[in-house]
């Protein structure tokens, strides 16, 4: 076998395997897909839809939220008092339906379309406020006047816009769950 035969081989065999690598990982991905499915649920999506329309939020990232506050439980609540698949408390509650004009008791937060209604309202404010998701994020875990000291701290904040670092240990690993689950849902869902 000549040299430029046994470059064309070595070449053919390179594509081939390239080839295979290729349709191995689409099957992997394919096969991976629907069971990243069932640990990321889209349960609530013609309310999530809505909301999201309504209040031009990303429904990857309300999806996200949810996931991570009740696991999408509506029933859920925590020692903090916060109530439903979105974990509102009873004074964020209060303090939205200021905005909205609307008089709900707060049993109602256990109700999905409320819930997530005033979820992504406010979830819509942090952004609009922070312009940025990660500190709208932590200011959804733990408070929107925390976060605004926050970011007048430079130990915290280089540009007073955003956070290079979170001191509660508890908001800093929410963000990154929450951001960990946005990926995901754009990745599997691509929203």
């Amino acid at each position: 076998m000549s040299k430029k035969e046994d470059k064309k081989n070595k070449k053919r065999l390179f594509m081939t395997a390239g080839l295979i690598a290729l349709i191995m990982t689409a099957m992997f991905v394919m096969t991976l897909n629907p069971i990243l499915k069932t640990t990321l649920p889209t349960d609530y999506d013609k309310l999530v839809a809505k909301y999201a329309k309504e209040y031009s939020v990303d429904a990857a990232l309300i999806y996200a939220v949810i996931k991570t506050e009740s696991g999408f439980n509506p029933a859920a609540k925590s020692s903090a008092d916060a109530r439903g698949l979105m974990q509102i408390t009873p004074d964020t509650f209060e303090w939205l339906q200021t905005k909205t004009q609307d008089s709900y008791e707060l049993e109602a937060l256990f109700e999905p379309d409320v819930n997530i209604k005033y979820g992504v309202f406010f979830l819509s404010m942090l952004i609009r406020e922070f312009n940025n998701t990660e500190t709208a994020l932590a200011a959804y875990n733990a408070g929107m006047n925390r976060i605004k000291g926050w970011l007048q701290d430079p130990d915290l904040s280089d540009d007073g816009k955003s956070l290079k670092y979170i001191p509660i240990s508890e908001t800093r690993y929410y963000v990154k769950k929450v951001v960990s689950a946005l990926e995901l849902y754009k990745k599997v869902y691509k929203l």
